[in-house]
């Protein structure tokens, strides 16, 4: 057992000697700009038009509730503030199906690994993308805080309904900013990485309910709510309906001289730079 360990961490130290040179700088992370949509205001800041194909609002970690946090680790990687960006036990589970079955299966992805993923690799179901995806995870962790990494997660995770992150999905679904959620809404915000197109509340209401459900168990074994909390947000029907960012002002020709203006000035980032445009028009 001992030998087999030892060639073991030869073996990955060989490999990560020859894709180290490959592997991006990960302090970029620190620094990371975000894609988020152009928005036109009025002079007392209301909202006159929205551009871009994804909804987005960034938020800092002391920003996110407790228990979306709870909800979070606990159904992708309960073992997130333990391991070293690799979890060894879900990594043998994913290894067992694939000597199993022959097929690259579900399991071993850490909130680091998908950090790695979702930043800097591409969804190509290759082991070379799942070696780079667990080096680049221990870089991660060897320079960020684990907070810093959950954040990093919570701002980029595509969520269904064009909504990236969670603060934008809080908004899309419930209408509500992040802070304000509740257990059952948390809990099924958590749900929706997993399958965001045909798991989301509003496309496919059974079937987020049900992983909204297994959210809430998992996180009653992991110890984060008793059973009363649990029964009590497992009763709760589905309440996510679509909120989008609807005009409050309606100059629909001031927004596109606007925007015809920020592209003119910004080029290619119009759309995704975040700006937020204060116009001299009062409602």
């Amino acid at each position: 057992m001992i030998t087999v360990t030892v060639l073991g961490a030869i073996g990955l130290a060989y490999l990560y000697d020859s894709l180290a040179d490959d592997l991006p700088d990960v302090a970029s992370l620190q620094e990371v700009q975000l894609q988020m949509p152009l928005r036109i205001y009025t002079a007392e800041g209301e909202l006159i038009a929205e551009y871009g194909e994804k909804r987005r609002e960034p938020v800092q970690i002391s920003a996110v509730p407790q228990s979306l946090r709870d909800a979070i680790v606990s159904s992708e990687d309960k073992r997130f503030y333990d391991h070293p960006g690799v979890d060894w036990q879900g990594l043998a589970r994913a290894g067992l199906y694939l000597a199993r079955t022959g097929r690259m299966g579900p399991g071993g992805s850490t909130i680091t690994m998908q950090v790695a993923r979702n930043f800097f690799l591409t969804n190509d179901r290759t082991y070379d993308r799942k070696l780079r995806e667990i080096f680049l995870s221990f870089k991660i962790e060897s320079e960020l805080a684990k907070d810093q990494i959950l954040e990093l997660y919570i701002n980029k995770i595509y969520l269904g309904q064009r909504s990236y992150g969670f603060a934008a999905a809080s908004k899309v679904y419930y209408g509500k900013k992040i802070n304000e959620l509740e257990l059952a809404e948390s809990a099924m915000l958590a749900g929706i990485p997993k399958a965001p197109s045909t798991g989301n509340p509003v496309s496919y209401p059974e079937r987020a309910l049900d992983r909204r459900n297994y959210v809430l168990r998992r996180m009653q074994e992991v110890g984060y709510i008793d059973e009363a909390q649990r029964r009590a947000a497992t009763d709760l029907p589905v309440t996510a309906t679509l909120h989008y960012s609807r005009p409050e002002a309606e100059a629909d020709y001031v927004g596109e001289m606007a925007r015809a203006r920020v592209q003119q000035l910004f080029g290619d980032v119009w759309s995704t730079g975040g700006y937020n445009v204060y116009t001299s028009i009062r409602s």
